[in-house]
């Protein structure tokens, strides 16, 4: 992890100051090493500063300055647009060339076929192929991983009402004496369908979703449910009017990661049935809910009674996917819904959604997964510096076309 108030110098050196302590000879040997890998990258700039794929290249120098031979990537692509993507794909052939061996771990099928020389799949613990990226297909791969052959795509009509479910108007955010990190924001999600917000992290999103989930008041601007106004509501309000929440972190805002499963179901829905009986919360009916949601979810587990953290990543999220769509929302707020899982837990997630939304239900998709927004949006808008800036049909953006909009040299391009 880097730390904001340090600057690149600084969180570089930091623990391995024997080297070249934190003087001129760190600060020289940081910059060979930048320009050596074209890593582009300054030492006296405060981290605070910079954007996700310089944070990326960062991470890299770090390693590299400690002399490391063999680099481990896990999911680095995750928050990376694609022109970043492109870049770093740049710099790890280049570590490859020097002789470095380099580990990468992902769940992006198309990234590993266009970086790996050799593939392994895992699945369950347990390696289940070894394959030259020259001789498989990514459908191939997802089927080995998944461990069943997957279904073909099937094209879906629109769903999209005529019934507004969540509008903004006019939402400003801006902390006391600061600049406004949500500026002018205005949408309106109706009845069956998916607006998609894009961004690179730090535009604003999480920012949004504070604000609508009530976790924030908007300084100027109204947030309506319906026909009801709920900008000033606080977050049990507005879970109890009907609004689901998958959260960005799973770990730090979706789960006790000590205790038991079935509590972590009554987690946002304390006040609902089944979990309360009059003033109480009822452990006997939420244990038989929970029982009932891990059958229908399909997560993975020994028992109830086992805790949150033992559980994958995926069976983790299907957990909260489960907990939030088995209350019915009106309105389903998702940030990263399906960041850090396996493919088949995130075909399960994806096609829950869309079931919902065929449902009825209105989602705010929050993504930075260009695929996944393209192929469940049915708009996507683009969140910049606290901006809506564009707009785009799913059907018709391009990948290259998002990400220049996402980093705004599609707006600079235009001034040009």
């Amino acid at each position: 992890m880097l730390a904001d108030n340090l600057t690149v110098l600084e969180n570089v050196v930091l623990g391995a100051e024997a080297l070249h302590g934190i003087g001129d000879a760190a600060r020289q040997e940081i910059r060979r090493i930048s320009g050596d890998y074209g890593l582009a990258v300054e030492p006296d700039v405060l981290v605070a500063d910079l954007g996700v794929g310089d944070r990326q290249r960062i991470e890299i120098l770090k390693v590299l300055y400690r002399g490391a031979r063999i680099l481990i990537l896990d999911e680095p692509t995750a928050v990376l647009v694609p022109q970043e993507v492109t870049e770093l794909f740049g710099h790890l052939r280049e570590l490859k060339a020097e002789g470095l061996t380099v580990m990468f771990i992902s769940h992006k099928l198309d990234e590993v076929l266009a970086v790996a020389d050799d593939i392994t799949v895992i699945r369950r613990g347990t390696t289940v192929a070894a394959v030259d990226p020259n001789d498989v297909t990514a459908r191939k791969l997802a089927e080995l991983m998944v461990g069943s052959e997957l279904p073909s795509p099937q094209t879906e009509e629109s769903t999209v009402t005529d019934s507004p479910r969540l509008v903004l108007d006019g939402v400003d955010l801006a902390p006391a004496g600061g600049r406004k990190v949500l500026d002018g924001i205005s949408f309106t999600i109706h009845a069956g369908e998916i607006l998609g917000i894009a961004g690179v992290e730090g535009n604003g999103q999480a920012e949004l979703v504070e604000v609508v989930m009530g976790m924030r008041r908007p300084t100027t601007g109204r947030v309506l449910l319906e026909d009801a106004d709920i900008t000033d509501a606080d977050v049990r309000q507005i879970r109890e009017a009907g609004v689901g929440y998958i959260p960005e972190d799973r770990h730090r805002h979706g789960l006790l990661l000590d205790a038991p499963l079935w509590e972590n179901m009554i987690l946002g829905h304390q006040t609902q049935p089944p979990n309360v009986k009059g003033p109480l919360i009822d452990a006997r009916a939420a244990r038989a809910d929970t029982e009932q949601v891990v059958a229908q979810y399909d997560v993975r587990t020994p028992s109830i009674w086992v805790t949150a953290g033992s559980l994958s990543g995926g069976n983790q999220q299907k957990l909260i996917v489960g907990r939030e769509m088995s209350h019915a929302p009106r309105v389903l707020v998702a940030a990263h819904p399906t960041r850090g899982v396996d493919v088949g837990a995130q075909a399960a997630i994806l096609d829950l959604i869309k079931a919902a939304r065929r449902e009825g239900m209105a989602v705010l998709l929050i993504s930075a997964d260009l695929e996944e927004l393209v192929g469940l949006s049915d708009t996507i808008r683009v969140i910049l510096r606290g901006r809506l800036s564009a707009e785009f049909d799913p059907d018709l953006v391009t990948r290259e076309e998002l990400g220049a909009a996402m980093t705004g040299a599609a707006g600079e391009e235009e001034q040009a």
